[in-house]
């Protein structure tokens, strides 16, 4: 019986764990559906301004 109660208990924490992972893709705010949050992290405007300044100085 407690076998069985830890088994329960183990399948709905993994449930929890994977419903929680699809409200972050599906609520993602930046467009990125995987959540990993490496997206956020290029600035492509950063970018561009940093190739200006090189062509610039060239």
């Amino acid at each position: 019986m407690i076998q069985q109660i830890v088994i329960l208990l183990v399948f709905l924490a993994a449930v929890a764990y994977m419903l929680r992972m699809l409200y972050q893709v599906f609520s993602a705010k930046s467009g990125c559906a995987k959540s990993c949050g490496a997206c956020s992290s290029i600035d492509l405007k950063k970018i561009q301004q940093e190739l200006e300044k090189r062509q610039a100085k060239a």
